[in-house]
């Protein structure tokens, strides 16, 4: 069987740790090492939860300062030992017995080669009832990564060569560790796997750091507090200050093109116009050619 380590990070958890973890546990078909860091968690029960598990061995966890889940989950990466196949965990959501298998099936043809796996979600209520989201069907190109945010980090796994571009650089700033692994991936030209069918209950309630489904006033507040922090142009910064070297020259000026649109108008004229950005959400897409327009992207 392959071996994948999964990657928990953990803050105040409590309430559905236990779920989250067995269900890693009954994985089918492959073999799953679970490697946690509390980030700092402060109802005492978080860290009581993972001693138990880490006593019968069935994981292994450590301390650490409250990071945030970004960070926590980038220092969970590099602090990983060494496997064919890496996978994020959230501490709330639910795994189906196929998770993992299905998606290492789809990334073994792609040995010696860095490639990522990712798939849609079936959103749930804090029951594991299913309910209605929003349903995505992203073009995978490395232009649409820049503008549209929507991967969901706990359905990606990806393999040790992926991992190991991943970790030559330590960014400043990191919008999720999942938009800033999947924009490398398209960055360096990596095998990316969109699977349609969901393999994860991805559970909806009031403490999400991110959910969906959560109504349009909270999503135009994601959107509002997105364009304050030029969120998009500070990623594309880091992206070329960090991986310049593993890119191709069409990336290269893909990325080149959207950082430099900031120094002039024709330049931002040119960017809006520009279809390599073009993303699976129109909506989202013309949100960003205003945010282009206005010089707040």
């Amino acid at each position: 069987m392959q071996h994948v380590n999964v990657l928990l990070s953990t803050y105040n958890g409590k309430r559905y740790m236990r779920e989250l973890i067995d269900s890693i546990i009954a994985q089918e078909g492959v073999s799953a090492d679970i490697l946690a860091r509390d980030d700092g968690s402060t109802d005492g029960d978080t860290q009581r939860i993972l001693d138990d598990y880490q006593q019968r061995g069935l994981l292994t966890w450590y301390q650490g300062e409250n990071l945030r889940p970004a960070h926590s989950f980038m220092q969970l990466l590099a602090d990983a030992h060494e496997a064919p196949f890496y996978a994020f965990a959230d501490e709330d959501d639910y795994w189906q017995p196929d998770k993992l298998a299905t998606a290492v099936k789809a990334l073994e043809p792609y040995a010696g080669k860095p490639a990522l796996y990712f798939s849609r979600t079936q959103l749930t209520d804090e029951n594991l009832n299913p309910i209605s989201g929003p349903v995505i069907n992203p073009l995978l190109t490395f232009g649409e990564s820049l503008v549209y945010k929507f991967i969901p980090g706990c359905t990606m796994v990806f393999n040790k060569e992926l991992r190991d571009i991943v970790n030559t650089f330590r960014a400043d700033f990191v919008p999720m560790h999942d938009i800033w692994i999947y924009s490398i991936a398209l960055a360096v030209k990596a095998k990316v796997v969109f699977d349609p069918q969901p393999h994860i209950l991805y559970r909806q309630h009031g403490d999400n750091t991110i959910g969906q489904g959560q109504g349009q006033m909270h999503e135009w507040h994601r959107r509002l507090k997105r364009l304050n922090s030029h969120e998009r142009y500070r990623q594309a910064c880091e992206l070329l200050r960090g991986y310049a070297p593993f890119m191709g020259s069409d990336e290269l000026d893909t990325l080149s093109t959207f950082v430099n649109a900031r120094r002039s108008l024709t330049a931002r004229l040119r960017l809006i116009g520009d279809k390599r950005f073009v993303c699976a959400d129109s909506r989202t897409y013309r949100l960003f050619q205003l945010a282009v327009l206005l010089n707040i992207y």
